[in-house]
């Protein structure tokens, strides 16, 4: 029987597979009711996940997506206002859950940096004093950014703009999805960011490797009040420390190699511009290449072409391409795809 090519997969960060010890783990793990609390393995994930990041206590949410709905909706009453970014993954892509399920009003913040400007937090900001608000009790920041090619924000214009908002009297989330990228990135501890702000979502499923879940992280009170808009939202699961132990194993080893996946986005950025192709700068890079489709093609005929000869990229638009490194794709892939999208594109 013939053999199945391998595929290149840079389409995200999201779809590794579980490694060997990731499966023996899940395999093994002592589990229980968590909906009761009384899974163990769940329970020592939670407690080591808000240790890591220096918080009070964590809950395990099925999804990045649902960990940063259930923070809006602990922070924010129905009817008043969150700031987040107008790139930013909860103002594109959370299907406006936002105003749909918490009732809560998005007011659109200018990111374009990876960071929220000052003067946009100023000017969108709404006070509750004014009758005709809804009024601003939340903003949202989000680090690494994706849309704008996964730039991690420092630790000092991170807490400017925290600083702002809780001047302005608001809460801060952040939407962590990739923080242990900017924390890598940046050689500092994470807990630098989260000491900033009043809760923090970050994914176990993209750079971490693991197969699922993400935690959301913040004070005990805090916590214990979006565990039961958990339970509303349909994510109570019950023997869920077959997930957790993978998210262990995720969360003490996977750290360590995340500058590998910076390293390889360096040298497919580099090696895409040797070839013609024109690659977005950014003002850091992390795992994440964007680049504009060469050749006058669409991006969905370039990823056709790509895809016969094994190679699967994002298209964000018909005139822009994501590729994303990750745990599963080595030097070799980098230069295997650079070389495809050259002959893919005519270069």
């Amino acid at each position: 029987m013939e053999k199945t090519k391998e595929l290149l997969d840079f389409r995200s960060d999201t779809v590794t597979q579980p490694t060997e010890e990731m499966r023996r783990a899940m395999a093994a793990a002592a589990v229980g009711d968590d909906v009761y609390g009384d899974d163990p393995t769940m329970n020592e994930l939670q407690t080591y996940a808000a240790d890591l990041v220096g918080t009070e206590d964590a809950i395990y949410t099925c999804s990045g997506t649902m960990g940063n709905l259930m923070a809006i909706m602990t922070h924010c009453g129905r009817g008043e206002g969150v700031l987040m970014g107008v790139n930013s993954h909860t103002w594109i892509n959370e299907v406006g859950n936002v105003a749909s399920l918490a009732g809560v009003m998005p007011f659109p913040l200018d990111d374009a940096s990876g960071a929220p400007t000052l003067e946009s937090i100023r000017s969108a900001y709404k006070p509750a004093s004014n009758v005709h608000f809804a009024p601003t009790t939340l903003m949202v920041m989000e680090n690494t950014h994706n849309y704008t090619g996964g730039v991690p924000v420092d630790v000092a214009t991170f807490a400017e703009r925290a600083n702002l908002a809780r001047e302005l009297g608001m809460k801060i989330h952040v939407d962590g999805a990739r923080i242990f990228d900017a924390a890598a990135y940046f050689d500092v501890d994470v807990k630098e960011y989260v000491s900033l702000v009043d809760s923090v979502q970050f994914c176990l499923s993209k750079g971490l490797g693991a197969p699922m879940g993400s935690l959301l992280c913040g004070k005990k009170d805090f916590i214990a009040r979006a565990r039961k808009h958990r339970k509303a939202l349909g994510g109570g699961q019950r023997q869920a420390g077959i997930a957790a132990a993978a998210g262990l194993v995720a969360l003490r080893d996977m750290r360590g190699r995340l500058k590998e996946d910076h390293a390889n986005a360096a040298l497919l950025a580099n090696l895409l511009k040797e070839v013609g192709v024109e690659v977005e700068d950014v003002s850091a890079r992390t795992n994440m290449v964007y680049f504009k489709t060469p050749g006058g093609l669409k991006s969905s005929a370039l990823d056709e072409r790509c895809r016969k000869s094994g190679l699967l990229l994002s298209l964000p638009s018909e005139t822009r391409i994501r590729m994303v490194t990750h745990v599963g794709l080595d030097v070799d892939s980098v230069k295997q795809a650079v070389k495809i999208i050259k002959e893919a594109a005519g270069l």
